[in-house]
């Protein structure tokens, strides 16, 4: 953008009073520590008579809507035919209201830019998407107490948030189970897990923790989860006892 900009022979502070931005902003992005906007690269474009090509490089510098380490995972659930989840602090991704998931992503830290933030919220908004578009998935839920009793945002935001599991829950290709906490064995503790199903049936495991994350695909080590995650969903409330729990959980 600086060179096109020189070579036309438009300076920083034009561009900027153009674009709606200051100088020093436009020379961040010029020096690549931010950003360009698509607004930025527009004006620049007709500006230094670029005929298209500082306004293609928008689609070149969006950030990835997903860390690396997810996409392997992401790209195997959008092709399976059952997906069962569990968690234990937070409620799941895909069962997330929009005003939770903006307070949990937005105390990410390190921090991230407005851009990066925004993309990666509407990208979890589109993974539930998957719950009603795809009736014929097998979506099971169980979630560990604590996760229900996490405060994120406060009483009135989880009230929304336990409402919408309720609500969710209606769906006839999704299943949701609370584990009180007075019930579960140790394993429980171990962090949360995501089994998926293929249309081959083939089977994968998912476990994350504080920034790392494994899909596991050899089959002792699915076995040993896919084990496992039966015991949570037999020691939890059955479907309609859930329900009923949250139902208190609103009104406390």
């Amino acid at each position: 953008m600086k060179l096109w900009r020189t070579e036309a022979g438009v300076s920083r502070e034009e561009l900027a009073a153009e674009a709606g931005y200051g100088a020093e902003t436009i020379k961040s992005m010029e020096q690549g520590r931010r950003r360009p906007t698509l607004r930025v690269l527009e004006i620049a474009d007709d500006l230094c008579g670029a005929q298209g090509k500082l306004r293609a490089a928008y689609v070149y510098l969006q950030p990835d809507q997903a860390p690396a380490r997810a996409h392997a995972f992401l790209d195997a659930e959008s092709n399976a035919i059952a997906v069962h989840n569990y968690q234990t602090i937070l409620i799941p991704g895909r069962l997330q209201t929009e005003e939770y998931a903006r307070i949990l992503m937005g105390g990410q830290c390190p921090p991230v830019d407005q851009t990066t933030f925004e993309e990666r919220l509407a990208t979890r908004m589109r993974r539930q998407e998957m719950l009603a578009q795809k009736p014929t998935t097998l979506f099971t839920f169980v979630i560990y107490e604590a996760a229900l009793r996490t405060m994120v945002g406060g009483r009135e935001a989880m009230t929304r948030q336990l409402q919408h599991l309720l609500d969710v829950g209606e769906l006839p290709n999704v299943f949701i189970q609370v584990l009180p906490a007075d019930r579960c064995y140790h394993g429980a503790l171990n962090g949360s897990l995501v089994l998926l199903e293929s249309s081959e049936h083939e089977h994968h495991a998912y476990t994350e923790c504080q920034g790392t994350s494994n899909l596991l695909t050899e089959r002792g080590d699915v076995s040993s989860f896919l084990q496992r995650y039966g015991m949570f969903r037999s020691q939890a409330l059955n479907v309609d006892e859930s329900a009923a729990y949250l139902r208190k959980l609103i009104q406390e």
